[in-house]
């Protein structure tokens, strides 16, 4: 009986990231899909809608799509490690397009393995002019800033 009561905390914390993965797997597949129908504008609105609400999760607390606001920090602790590259070169997209000229990514101190990465990204980058750990008060070796090519025409 004892190893009944043992698992079940276990059992929770799993059902738990189950269900915030699949949170964030579909709020980016969403946005994938939405990308893609920008690229072939030959759907038109109502499909798309019909398609999303068969797609929803008849045992999802919360059906209703969020729509979160772009920010100038892009928080990486709750993006799965596989998909840290295309969010991040997704986001370094996003940010050039809405003329930011500046961003801060929050990786984590951790190892290093993570702001590896997303260094690796940055140094490949064309429209990234600067990269560098973030001042102490704003996350420090735990961020980076880095500093996008404005288009001054735009």
């Amino acid at each position: 009986m004892p190893l009944a009561t043992e698992a079940a905390p276990n059992l929770e914390a799993c059902r738990e990231d189950t269900y915030h993965r699949s949170m964030l797997r579909d709020l980016l597949f969403g946005w994938f899909r939405r990308k893609l129908q920008m690229k072939s504008p030959g759907r038109s609105t109502t499909e798309t809608a019909e398609d999303e609400s068969e797609q929803l999760d008849p045992n999802n607390p919360f059906p209703d799509i969020v729509v979160i606001e772009f920010q100038d920090v892009i928080d990486l602790h709750s993006i799965p490690p596989r998909q840290v590259r295309a969010v991040v070169e997704d986001y370094l997209e996003e940010a050039q397009r809405r003329h930011m000229r500046w961003v801060r990514i929050i990786h984590g101190r951790g190892i290093g393995v993570q702001r590896e990465m997303v260094r690796s990204i940055l140094s490949r980058t064309l429209n990234v002019v600067d990269f560098r750990d973030a001042p102490a008060e704003a996350g420090g070796w735990g961020a980076t800033v880095v500093t996008l090519r404005v288009d001054d025409a735009g």
